[in-house]
């Protein structure tokens, strides 16, 4: 009989054993499929404090909210069976990372060899608990929340308000509008997307808005909602001292990341997410990386080495994919076959007939020049610099130029772009401040906090991998 080795014995524990995914939505969902596809044949429990199977987000604020999709049809499609138990209905509320448990609302408590933690986020509620009560009142993140809303919107309100203009807050009242449904829009900053894409980028979306017929009104905050004696919304008041009556109104502040359920866990998280190293390893509280405890999606925060090595927190789609797969292949292979997370960020939106794309990271911007198209005809592409380098772009309606901006990026170019642009006009001549609000305040962007590492140490190279 051949002698059972030391890397025979770890190779078979990382191959079976326990593993408990906590989060059954995108990430936890594709981390999954991507560990039985790494050859994972343990025990494999997927949680969820949801009681529907994994379902997309994106068309919920989009095509659901538009009656062109049922919002029970946008289940996400199973890459690979999974045999998995599945959990969902009852939420994560503690764990014990030396006797490695997860406990759950229902009571029930999971044993686990290795933990990945997927929970996301949550919509942050309106912070007035009887306003928020009111009947009308609305946030969007799950699929009950656009059921109710697009029932809502189908029945023909007086008119929506919107309180808060990121790209979900954007994206509802692009909705209303295609509905002919009369809209207000709120936005505490002096344009909407302000906070993700700046204020120069903010003003055309702005002038997007005005120009489909939305009553947008930035630079103001909503002081209060009152209701009728049924308890049924009517009227929002503003700092500026007016108000506007509304039988609707979508609460969208931003999203709160759910960790909550971790304090006292001696893991290191917060309402920033949870920490972790590049290969998806959660850290605990002491800074030290935990070896069995790991985590991907929205919830997560990473260090890049493109972005100065700061922690980086997406609410992206395509980073919860490919930060889920490296989590499940860094989960069941040995230390020398591990990978790092080094996706670049992006995201997409479509709002008022407009496709909004963008790569890397815009709110660490300083300067913003626009290279390409015009912004007047709100049809351009505008890069983004940092310290001299340029470090994202975005686009409306010129997504062809993304992969060559994200080749920019990843080669650390210059910034000012160095090549000449295409169109010569007098807005994309010289770079001007990007207008991001103060980064004290909160955002509608993605959360970047310096992570401590010096932004000039660029040893690492950043070679992705291409399809």
């Amino acid at each position: 009989m051949r002698p059972v080795t030391i890397d025979g014995y770890l190779e078979a524990f990382r191959r079976e054993g326990r593993i408990v995914v906590v989060g059954a939505s995108l990430a936890g969902l594709r981390a999954a499929e991507a560990l039985r596809a790494e050859g994972f044949a343990g025990t494999l429990t997927l949680v969820g404090d949801e009681p529907h199977e994994p379902y997309d987000r994106p068309p919920l604020s989009k095509q659901v909210l538009l009656g062109k999709v049922p919002a029970d049809h946008t289940r996400l499609p199973r890459v690979r069976p999974i045999d998995a138990q599945w959990r969902l209905g009852s939420a994560a509320t503690g764990l014990d990372l030396a006797g490695k448990r997860v406990r759950l609302a229902d009571g029930d408590v999971l044993d686990y060899d290795r933990l990945l933690i997927t929970t996301g986020v949550r919509a942050r509620p309106w912070p007035h608990e009887l306003e928020a009560e009111l009947d009308g009142v609305f946030v969007l993140r799950t699929q009950d929340d656009a059921v109710q809303l697009h029932h809502r919107l189908a029945g023909g309100p007086r008119r929506v308000l919107v309180i808060g203009a990121g790209f979900t807050g954007s994206e509802i009242a692009s909705a209303c509008r295609e509905r002919d449904v009369p809209v207000t829009v709120a936005e505490r900053g002096a344009a909407p997307l302000v906070g993700a894409l700046g204020e120069v980028v903010g003003e055309v979306a702005a002038e997007l808005q005005r120009a489909h017929g939305v009553d947008l009104r930035c630079g103001v905050q909503v002081t209060g909602l009152t209701g009728d004696s049924a308890g049924r919304v009517r009227t929002a008041h503003f700092s500026d001292g007016t108000a506007v009556d509304c039988d609707v109104v979508v609460v969208a502040l931003g999203a709160t990341r759910n960790t909550e359920w971790l304090a006292d866990s001696g893991l290191g998280a917060g309402p920033r997410g949870i920490a972790c190293d590049a290969g998806c390893r959660a850290f605990d509280v002491r800074g030290i990386v935990t070896d069995d405890v790991f985590v991907a999606g929205d919830v997560a925060r990473s260090p890049h080495p493109l972005f100065g090595y700061q922690f980086l927190s997406l609410e992206h789609w395509g980073n919860a994919v490919a930060q889920a797969e490296v989590a499940a292949h860094n989960m069941v292979s040995a230390s020398a076959e591990r990978r790092p997370h080094l996706w670049m960020p992006s995201f997409w939106s479509a709002q008022f007939g407009v496709n909004i794309k963008s790569v890397g990271v815009p709110p660490m911007a300083d300067q913003i020049m626009v290279t390409q198209g015009s912004l007047a005809e709100q049809r351009f592409t505008a890069a983004y610099g940092f310290q001299g380098r340029v470090i994202a772009a975005v686009t409306f309606d010129q997504a062809k130029w993304l992969d060559f901006y994200e080749r920019q990026i990843e080669q650390v170019a210059p910034f000012p772009p160095e090549f000449t642009t295409v169109d010569r006009r007098p807005e994309g001549r010289q770079p001007v401040p990007a207008g991001f609000p103060d980064p004290s305040q909160p955002s509608h962007g993605p959360t970047v906090t310096l992570s401590g590492y010096s932004p000039t140490d660029r040893r690492v190279a950043f070679t992705p991998r291409r399809a």
